[in-house]
């Protein structure tokens, strides 16, 4: 008698929807660990047959995560982050990289880390800094970039409960909030500064983050700035 595949079948859709950038593979080595006693054929199979393939025949600018269910849009704060990363240079034109995190919710610029290089190490580093302080979100926004589709921060998500949510290729507006934050960070610091080290770009920048969350009202806040916005949302949540 054949043993009954829902249990199996049900886990699989769950780690597809969580982890939009996954194969079929990944999700067996998944099951594997959580202790699921399953040859990949097997997976393979039922993952097809659930239509969960990233590929099914199509050209290749067109595979993605679209046809997965995407998170919705956060509802508090701490529920969704965005990150991306923004490119500059230090005034003798050594390279200058900088990884923006914002809470998609109240619109607070949780870090810029600034470096001449960033791998994925050093955003799980910075993911788990920013966590350790306010907790960790529900569900984080990001791009196809290498330092994102990286082991080291899908063990992280994976161990700290938090969902990846994958842009589609070609689809900017998947993470608007980070892209507008980038752009303000552009057109109001990196634009207007010099950088004469890397200490002091970092300088900078963080004076510039100070101002953007504690003073730099928002039309889509109601012209409150993300600080205040974060407060009155943490009094509403306490009434």
């Amino acid at each position: 008698m054949k043993p009954d595949q829902a249990p199996l079948r049900l886990r699989i859709y769950d780690l597809a929807q969580t982890r939009m950038r996954h194969g079929y593979y990944r999700i067996y080595i998944m099951l594997r660990r959580e202790g699921w006693l399953v040859n990949h054929k097997r997976v393979y199979r039922l993952y097809r047959q659930d239509g969960l393939s990233l590929r099914l025949k199509k050209p290749r600018r067109n595979v993605s995560a679209a046809d997965r269910v995407r998170q919705p849009a956060a509802a508090a704060p701490n529920e969704m982050w965005s990150m991306d990363f923004v490119s500059d240079a230090l005034f003798d034109g050594r390279r200058l990289r900088a990884l923006t995190v914002v809470d998609t919710y109240t619109r607070e610029a949780l870090a810029i880390d600034v470096d001449q290089g960033i791998k994925g190490e050093q955003v799980v580093e910075a993911m788990a800094r920013i966590a350790g302080t306010r907790g960790s979100p529900k569900t984080i926004r990001v791009d196809n970039g290498p330092e994102f589709i990286s082991k080291a921060l899908d063990r992280w998500a994976y161990e700290s409960g938090v969902t990846l949510d994958f842009s589609r290729p070609g689809k900017p507006t998947d993470n608007a909030f980070v892209e507008s934050f980038n752009g303000h960070l552009r057109d109001e610091c990196l634009n207007a500064h010099w950088f004469l080290s890397l200490a002091d770009a970092r300088a900078k920048i963080e004076a510039w983050r100070s101002f953007y969350n504690e003073s730099r009202p928002h039309t889509s806040l109601g012209w409150l700035t993300p600080n205040e916005y974060a407060a009155a949302a943490a009094l509403r949540a306490a009434e």
